[in-house]
Parts: structure tokens; sequence; C-alpha cells
């Protein structure tokens, strides 16, 4: 081939053979050859293919997945006999629920979704929900080829789960304490519904960007947003109060305790004291009633009447008038 090509450009040998007529007529089939030569040179370089470090390479033949490939220089048999498909699988995907992103930093623009962020709570109230899920590619082949419109079918995964989530939740629970939980159940559910699906991704995060109430009703959710704080300000303070005031009325019952049981045992042995001097009482009295009788009215009659002079007159009638001076007596005189 070589050897030809040189003669065919070479006039000298043309002249030296003595077929320069012959070579010239032959020209034009040559020439033609060279450009067959040329053209399926080219079709046949159209295999050559690279494949990026963050990418797989799928290859089809006649439209059916056959292999894949890793990061690299590649060959693969031209169209329409082998194609090749490349997935990045270690870009970070991102899509966007309730707004959209119009521009980035450092002067960010968004545009709110209301028709994605509004969703009903579990108590029939109304929230407003944006969010941002990120997504991987675990699977190349599953994604390549089960999915159309990737981002689509994400977007709606999402969005299904998370109406889902919102409905079980109050109104209070969706924007305060269950938050965190609602974006936590909301990435366990979507990774399953799109394992479900055969879709080769991998759920990274699902973050909620803000979750409030529906414009019309901001002012009113406020009010009673403060309302709400007030009362538990009010309920810290009286649990203040009761720290304070319980473990004194607990001081002051122990106090009026002790002193109630302080009289008790009084009362008690004041008692026991008065049977005792009754019981000796009683045995002197049964020695000599009628001197325990007239002991007992006297020292009564002192009692009774501390302040005045008192003469005790006996009731005999025997002729003589008996006096008995309880002062001069009871004053030693």
């Amino acid at each position: 081939m070589s050897n030809f090509i040189d003669r065919l450009l070479d006039p000298n040998s043309e002249r030296e053979e003595g077929q320069g007529p012959n070579r010239l007529r032959r020209l034009p089939s040559s020439i033609g050859w060279i450009a067959i030569i040329v053209i399926v040179g080219i079709y046949l370089a159209t295999g050559i293919y690279t494949v990026g470090t963050s990418e797989e390479g799928l290859v089809k033949r006649f439209g059916r997945y056959v292999r894949t490939v890793d990061p690299g220089l590649h060959y693969h048999l031209p169209a329409p006999f082998e194609s090749v498909v490349t997935v990045n699988v270690r870009q970070v995907r991102k899509t966007e629920i309730g707004f959209r992103t119009i521009s980035a930093a450092p002067n960010p623009r968004y545009q709110s979704i209301d028709v994605e962020a509004l969703m009903l709570t579990g108590d029939g109230n109304i929230a407003r929900v944006e969010m941002v899920v990120q997504y991987l590619v675990n699977d190349s082949i599953q994604y390549a080829f089960n999915l159309i419109d990737a981002a689509t079918i994400v977007k709606q995964a999402t969005e299904a789960v998370m109406r889902e989530q919102v409905a079980t939740k109050s109104l209070d629970e969706t924007l305060t304490e269950q938050r965190d939980t609602i974006g936590t159940e909301t990435k366990l559910a979507l990774q399953e519904l799109l394992n479900a699906y055969g879709a080769g991704i991998l759920i990274a995060n699902v973050q909620l960007q803000d979750v409030t109430v529906p414009s019309e009703v901001l002012s009113a959710f406020y009010d009673v947003s403060n309302a709400r704080q007030d009362k538990e300000k009010l309920i810290n303070e009286a649990s203040r109060y009761a720290l304070d005031i319980v473990p004194r009325a607990r001081g002051q019952a122990q106090e009026i305790g002790n002193q109630a049981e302080g009289y008790k045992q009084t009362r008690i042995k004041g008692a026991e004291g008065d049977v005792a001097r009754f019981v000796e009482v009683l045995s002197r009295y049964e020695v000599g009633e009628v001197v325990t009788r007239t002991r007992l009215y006297i020292e009564a009659m002192e009692k009774i009447l501390p302040n005045m002079d008192k003469i005790i007159v006996s009731g005999q009638e025997d002729g003589l008038l008996k006096l008995l001076n309880l002062d001069s007596a009871g004053g030693g005189q």
C-alpha cells in the first residue's frame, strides 16, 4: 500500500517504468480508495470516548446494556452498533420544594411556589413548608435506564411523602418540636419509595428551610404565638413561686406538727399526773372520808374565790358557833 502511494505521488517513478499514461488513467480510482479508507478511519474513530473521574460509562449494544466502564479513555464499536451513556455518580444533586432559587449568593433571590409549599396538617390547619432535598446516584444502571426525568421523579416523590408526614402532625408540632422529626421521617420514607421505584438514588439530606403559616393568617398566628409565650411566662413564674412558697409552707406545717405533738405530750403527761393525784386522793379518801372531803372542799373554795375573805361556818347544831377563817389559815395567821 505504501509503495503504491509513493509511486502515485512520485511522477519520476512513472517515467522510469514507462507506465505514465496508464497510471494517469488509474489515478481517479486510487483517490476513491483513499477517500474510502479515510472515511472508514473517521467512522471507526467515533468509537473513542472518555469517561470523567466522577462518572461511570454504561455501554449499550443495539440499545441493550452490556457493560460498565471506569473513568479513563475507552473504545466502543461505532454507532449504530454500540453507544455509551455517562452518569456522574459523585455529584450532589438538589431539588427544591416550595420555592426556586433565582440567584445565588452573595445576593440570593428566591421565588415562592405556593402550590408546592401549602400543606394540610393533621388538625385541619394549613402550613407553608419549604425544603431542599439533596441526593446522589448509587446505582448508575437503574438511574440511567429506569428514569426518564430523575429530577421530576424526586420532586414529586418528595412532595407526596412530605404531605403525608405533615398530615400526621398538628400545626404546632409542625412549626416547633416535631420539625426535625418530620425531616428525618421524610428522608427515610422517601428513600424507601425511591428504592421501590428502582431509581438508583441515595437521599443524602432532607432539610426544611422555612416552616410557617400562610401570609393571610400570619398576623393572627403571631398574636396566638405571643399569647402562648405569655402563658408560658406566667406558668414559669407560678412554678418559681411554688418552688419558693411550698418549702416554706412545708416547714411551717412541720413546725405546727411539732408544736401539736408537744402539746399532745403535755396534755398526756398532765392527764397522767391528774390521774395519779386522783388515785392518791382516793386512797386518802378511803382512809378518812370526812377529812378528805373537807380538805377538797376547802382547796376548791380557795381556787374559786382567790381574792375574797372566806369564813366557813360549821353546820352542826350543838349550841356552839364554829368558824374557820380560811384567809388567816391559808396565810399562816
